[in-house]
């Protein structure tokens, strides 16, 4: 509904000059489920096979961290948002419906330009343009997904990339055929401790703190729950 209150949001940060500018993207309303899911890690080859000197292998050797994964729909209605009485809002959805909020989570998929002068730029400097050299200077980044902080209140802020969006548009404006109601499918997929190293750009710091955080913060939860525990194995116990 309509009003003021604690929302879940997703944000990017984007190259630009002279400072990243964030992609907020301000869930207008909660969803009411979320799935959250885990996948173990799998078992590591090279640990699960016998060594040559015939020492006993580890089965249960793993690659690393399990995967984390969430899932939910977001819903979006233009009318709601004029109804806010926000001026931008009330002026964009008037113009365009709900085409904004589709359209910043749709760039959410397209590739980021390699820091460093962008696309560009960065031919320009391997080819050796411009720059009075014949040879490459530096090979061109490897273009990545944006790196997303996916924001659930306090307790969750985790960096994520976005697995999958599906956009269903349910009704429309009858001058432009703006969209004016639609619900939005993503899954989001945290990154691992092995793949954070690798975020570049304005949100890579910030990035390695909201994991940090986070897994600390479960860590600090899990060991609350002791309590718990410690009262029920007592009632489990024969004497």
């Amino acid at each position: 509904m309509a009003g003021k209150f604690l929302r879940g949001a997703l944000i990017e940060f984007s190259e630009s000059f002279p400072l990243p500018i964030p992609n907020v993207i301000i869930f207008q309303y909660n969803p009411e489920t979320m799935t959250h899911a885990w996948t173990p890690a799998t078992t590591n080859p090279a640990t699960s096979t016998p060594g040559a000197a015939g020492a006993a292998a580890n089965p249960l050797a793993i690659t690393g961290d399990p995967q984390e994964s969430f899932s939910f729909t977001l819903a979006m209605d233009a009318n709601d948002m004029i109804a806010d009485g926000d001026a931008v809002e009330t002026g964009l959805a008037t113009a365009s419906g709900v085409y904004t909020r589709l359209a910043a989570l749709e760039m959410l998929l397209f590739p980021t330009a390699p820091p460093g002068g962008g696309l560009i730029g960065s031919v320009s400097s391997a080819l050796g343009i411009g720059g009075g050299s014949a040879a490459p200077t530096r090979q061109v980044p490897a273009a990545q997904l944006p790196t997303v902080l996916f924001v659930w209140g306090p307790g969750r802020i985790v960096p994520v990339r976005v697995t999958s969006l599906s956009i269903t548009e349910k009704l429309y404006d009858s001058v432009l055929l703006n969209p004016t109601h639609a619900e939005a499918q993503i899954g989001l997929r945290v990154l691992t401790a092995q793949e954070l190293p690798f975020v570049d750009g304005p949100l890579g710091t910030l990035a390695k703190m909201a994991a940090t955080y986070s897994h600390g913060l479960r860590e600090a939860l899990a060991l609350a729950n002791l309590a718990n525990a410690a009262e029920s194995i007592v009632g489990m116990l024969p004497v």
